[in-house]
């Protein structure tokens, strides 16, 4: 995989997830611990109610969560597999404008996958994720479920 930042990120984005780029999502910034991401409600984006449809926010959401545990394994030097087995959101206000999605849980990613690494056994975590507005105030919150295992040698 190249080099993980920012612009090869949303290049990924275009040719790996063309919905999420066709719908706006955007990588900001990924660092060892954080991961942002952020979508503008526009037309192609909407529900019928003039705001961000609830599927562009999770995949915003899902998004900081997937790239910090791929910067994450791709740290580790191991082959791991990843996958989303459960997903829970909760929407508190309408989405409108700028809505800025980060999961800052890059701590509890490292502890899992030196267990998976250590024990050989397949893991899972639950990682948070959650969009603000312009105002700062709370839009979604979002938790995924992730199951990692050690690749099989062939």
């Amino acid at each position: 995989m190249p080099k993980i930042n920012v612009k090869n990120l949303n290049r990924f984005l275009l040719f790996k997830l063309p919905s999420a780029y066709i719908s706006g999502v955007r990588v900001s910034s990924i660092t060892d611990e954080k991961a942002t991401a952020y979508v503008k409600h526009r037309w192609i984006n909407q529900n019928p109610f003039k705001s961000l449809y609830w599927a562009t926010q999770g995949m915003a959401a899902e998004l900081v969560t997937g790239i910090l545990m791929i910067k994450k394994i791709e740290e580790s030097g191991s082959k791991i597999s990843m996958l989303v087995v459960k997903q829970e959101g909760s929407f508190h206000k309408k989405a409108t404008g700028k809505i800025i999605f980060s999961c800052d849980e890059g701590a509890v990613i490292d502890k899992v996958i030196d267990t998976a690494i250590n024990t050989k056994e397949g893991q899972s975590l639950v990682l948070k994720a959650t969009g603000f507005d312009q105002d700062n105030e709370m839009v979604s919150s979002f938790e995924f479920t992730w199951s990692i295992k050690l690749k099989s040698k062939k």
